[in-house]
């Protein structure tokens, strides 16, 4: 039987919400092994002087617990 196991992160980038997400993966594979996906429940912005400030995601990172 395989156990699955997620976890909630939140990520943040000043270029795109691909990258959040892509470093929040990278960030979470150094402590976390068998990360089998990832799902993005949430994406927002932050604004300053009336342009995108920052790119925020909140996402669901699965993996597999031996």
């Amino acid at each position: 039987m395989t156990i699955i196991k997620v976890v909630e992160l939140l990520a943040n980038s000043k270029k795109s919400w691909e990258d959040a997400t892509t470093q929040a993966v990278k960030r979470a594979s150094k402590s976390i092994n068998n990360i089998r996906s990832a799902n993005v429940s949430n994406m927002s912005v932050t604004v300053k002087n009336g342009k995108v400030d920052e790119y925020r995601v909140s996402l669901k990172v699965s993996f597999e617990v031996s």
